[in-house]
């Protein structure tokens, strides 16, 4: 389920229940109803986890801020849960939409 790398980041605890699990249910303050209504009701089958490294990087004009023209903030890792959707769509949500399906 889980997509290998051999300098693949360790799941955080609650990316790991999902991968051992694999299955989700939404989380009850999830994804929007008109995304929910794409999905089939009931546990979800986990296609694939995903480990993505955002960076914040801003470029700003350096004529406005001279020697600042660009500034950085932190990094931070993010999950995707790659779901199949009821026509056969694969879509990405964020780990912190979901949870481990019961049972």
């Amino acid at each position: 389920m889980s997509e290998s790398s051999p300098a693949r980041a360790p799941f955080p605890p609650a990316v790991a229940a999902i991968d051992r699990r694999g299955a989700v249910v939404w989380k009850d303050e999830g994804p929007s109803a008109a995304l929910r209504a794409r999905f089939d009701v009931g546990p979800l089958t986990v296609v694939a986890i995903r480990h993505v490294r955002a960076c914040d990087v801003q470029v700003d004009d350096e004529r406005a801020l001279p020697g600042h023209e660009r500034t950085s903030g932190p990094e931070e890792d993010l999950w995707e849960i790659r779901l199949r959707a009821k026509d056969g769509s694969l879509y990405e949500v964020e780990s912190h939409l979901v949870e481990p399906a019961p049972g």
